[in-house]
């Protein structure tokens, strides 16, 4: 879920984004058949990456702080290939876009690639991102309707919960309910997506179509309590687990085009570095996105910005694949989904790439 106001950059992505919508009914039918046509263009993962971009590459990337960040330090331009940037954000609206063969690359949290697998779409993690002060912070935490009398989490039992299957919000909730002791059946999970739009979860709860929903610890958890929090509502935070991974991730059609694999492999340093910057620089990030594009208030910019800095980018993904095999082994029984091995999430050919680029940082060209 994000807090945001309305772009001001050019709405030149609304066909694409009304084109994306229209196609999540096509996606679960025909997920088989996308599943036989990717098995026709296999990658050898064991092959190097190739270094050659040849002309005419272009990218199609949603990650809009990316975008910001590439065209804030001319990035964008000194690329031996071009990019469309999709304003496509959110893991259901990523696999979306996959599905309909309108992006390459998509940035989500730990579920979405795993999800995007199990709905038929071989996708791979090219570059990961963490908190660097991860044993102290927390992307989410629950926000607690008013009227739900709740006041630890112990009392979640017997009440409604927002999940969404495609979204970390999932494993989230799964992870506190089996740290607490509440079983699956003793809680209502009510299916519903954070990404449809604006804040759905804090909305549901005010309104008290829901008891409890994780939400981003960031402005939407601020303006819920300074909201509602008259009225009741409160915030709790989950168990110690993590919830901070972040990743850029790519269909495997995209990894078999060894032009768009060439660029990508620049690309991802290029994302690297861009970590490193937007930590380096959040009242940039503050003033120049959050309130010069998004239109926020500044201090609302700033929580913004703080929420979206402070990662590290690591060189190896040993902790990395940890991560993603716990949200498959916390989600896919409960989701009725499959086992998957993590290892093949992650194209190990990028592993040291994104964080070289964070490690010539600082916002210097890698």
């Amino acid at each position: 879920m994000t807090a945001r106001a309305a772009s001001r950059w050019p709405k030149g992505s609304t066909a694409l984004a009304t084109f994306v919508v229209v196609s999540i009914a096509l996606l679960f039918v025909f997920a088989p058949a996308r599943r036989a046509a990717e098995a026709k263009t296999a990658v050898s993962f064991a092959m190097p990456l190739p270094d050659r971009v040849p002309p005419g590459v272009v990218l199609r990337v949603g990650d809009p702080v990316t975008r910001w960040v590439f065209e804030h330090n001319g990035w964008d331009k000194k690329l031996p290939f071009r990019i469309e940037w999709a304003e496509i954000t959110g893991g259901p609206d990523v696999t979306e876009a996959f599905h309909a063969g309108v992006l390459d690359v998509g940035f989500g949290a730990s579920v979405p690639p795993i999800h995007a697998v199990w709905m038929g779409i071989p996708v791979r993690i090219v570059g990961f991102r963490e908190y660097a002060d991860r044993a102290r912070r927390q992307a989410y935490v629950f926000g607690i309707a008013p009227k739900a009398n709740i006041t630890t989490l112990a009392d979640l039992r017997g009440k409604r919960i927002a999940f969404s299957p495609s979204q970390v919000q999932a494993q989230v909730v799964i992870e506190t309910l089996k740290a607490v002791g509440i079983r699956r059946e003793d809680v209502t999970l009510v299916e519903l997506p954070s990404s449809i739009g604006g804040d759905v979860y804090s909305n549901a709860l005010a309104s008290g179509a829901i008891d409890a929903a994780p939400i981003r610890d960031d402005l939407v958890a601020q303006r819920y309590i300074r909201d509602f929090g008259a009225r009741g509502a409160r915030i709790l935070k989950h168990p110690a687990f993590r919830d901070d991974g972040g990743s850029i991730y790519v269909p495997e059609t995209v990894l078999a085009d060894a032009g768009k694999t060439a660029a990508l492999r620049v690309f991802v340093r290029y994302w690297g570095l861009a970590q490193a910057w937007i930590s380096s620089h959040p009242e940039d990030l503050a003033r120049g996105y959050f309130a010069g594009k998004r239109g926020l208030p500044i201090a609302d910019a700033r929580v913004m910005a703080a929420y979206n800095s402070g990662f590290s980018v690591p060189r190896r993904w040993g902790e990395a694949i940890a991560y993603q095999q716990a949200a498959v082994d916390t989600l896919g029984p409960e989701t009725k989904h499959p086992r998957l091995d993590a290892t093949t999430l992650f194209d190990r050919r990028f592993e040291s790439i994104a964080g070289d680029g964070a490690a010539s940082a600082q916002g210097r060209q890698p």
